[in-house]
């Protein structure tokens, strides 16, 4: 039996990229990322679409499926070189912002996901590459047909599968905190927070880049959980700077030196607590693209239930230094099919051996696909029969 390699893993680095004191604005809390040394030989820009749905061919007999309102495009220069962005749209579509929904939206076919248009030019859909990673996974269904499985599963797989998310905008708070607060000097970066629990993080190579895409946070897809979060939390509390305990401060100098101590401390409690869910795991990833000494590339974690779990995409330069960055927090439901799926791959898609694994009874864990959607994969016999084990 043939055994496919393990995906390389890799944890996200902020290196280079400084953390600012956070913007409370009710339940959502923006933490702004600022780089000291722009990258200038990666550039990105937006495209904005007519409000459609894409389908994408991702494989043999196999489509991807989404709402894509914009997409990014990625320019490079090969020899170092500072690149320029082109093209890029401050408006937004007035379908898009609208308070109601279109009643008809087009169908549009592109080819990829990332569709490279010429030797420094790359097109793609901003995390859609890792929905799209996301989704696939174990794709093909059970790799051993065992009795258990349906004729459907053995045929088709996991086919379709689908997920549900919000955009941007309706996400309650995001549009007013984008819109009243400042953007810093040399600010590449924003980490989001919804009732302070890590919605999501975008990083961009320039200033410049991150002026022109500020907004389109409002287009990006959001969970269920961060939307209902949003919509059910309480306003956060905001930091703010404690000076007494600094000690007497007798000078301008000494009143700047203990601002700099808080906001070095605030940094440290962000990136080692706050954002410690995200940062500190390891990932599997895998290189959709290489973009001269930069690549972009997919990620997802090994869906630890009960935890905070991110699939996400970015492009890294030689050295593994974050240019662009885009996150989804998964919800519990969505970590809790991950995982089932991974513990089943792991174990060549037998049942019992991967019951055991998890300290469950086959039947417990035939019942457990059933309640995650994948009820599907079992012969209706066979799940009858977990029923009434479990009654029994």
């Amino acid at each position: 039996m043939t055994t496919t390699p393990a995906a390389p893993t890799f944890r996200l680095d902020l290196t280079g990229l400084d953390t600012r004191p956070a913007q409370v604005w009710g339940g959502v809390r923006l933490v702004p990322l600022v780089r000291a040394e722009p990258i200038e030989d990666l550039r990105l820009h937006q495209e904005l679409y007519e409000p459609e749905y894409t389908a994408v061919p991702v494989g043999r007999r196999t489509d991807y499926f989404a709402f894509v309102p914009h997409g990014f495009v990625a320019d490079w220069t090969r020899d170092g070189t500072p690149a320029a962005a082109y093209g890029t749209r401050l408006d937004l579509p007035s379908a898009i912002t609208a308070s109601t929904p279109p009643d008809r939206v087009r169908v549009r076919v592109p080819r990829r996901i990332a569709k490279r248009e010429n030797r420094t030019r790359l097109r793609f859909m901003p995390l859609h590459l890792a929905l799209e990673g996301y989704l696939s996974l174990h794709f093909g269904g059970p790799s051993i047909a065992w009795e258990e499985y349906s004729e459907r599963a053995l045929r088709n797989g996991l086919s379709p599968r689908a997920e549900e998310a919000y955009a941007g905008d309706r996400v309650r708070g995001l549009a007013d905190a984008l819109r009243v607060f400042e953007i810093h000097p040399g600010q590449c970066g924003l980490v989001v927070y919804v009732a302070d629990a890590l919605a999501a993080a975008f990083v961009v190579p320039h200033p410049d880049d991150y002026r022109a895409l500020h907004r389109t946070l409002l287009l990006d897809l959001f969970g269920e959980l961060i939307h209902h979060y949003a919509l059910l939390s309480a306003p956060v509390p905001d930091f703010r700077a404690d000076l007494r305990a600094a000690g007497p401060i007798n000078s301008t100098a000494e009143l700047r030196a203990a601002v700099d101590g808080q906001e070095r401390a605030w940094a440290a409690f962000h990136d080692d607590t706050m954002a410690g869910g995200l940062l500190d795991q390891d990932y599997r990833t895998r290189t959709v693209r290489r973009l001269g000494r930069f690549r972009l590339g997919r990620f997802r974690p090994d869906f630890r239930p009960k935890q905070e779990n991110h699939i996400g995409e970015a492009i890294t330069d030689e050295h593994g230094r974050l240019a662009y960055l885009k996150t989804f927090r998964l919800s519990e439901a969505q970590v809790r099919r991950g995982h089932l799926l991974d513990r089943l791959a792991a174990h060549d898609w037998h049942l019992p051996t991967a019951a055991t694994a998890l300290g469950l009874t086959e039947p417990q864990l035939g019942l457990r696909l059933e309640g995650a959607g994948f009820g599907g994969l079992l012969r209706q016999d066979v799940l009858d029969h977990y029923r009434r084990a479990a009654r029994q």
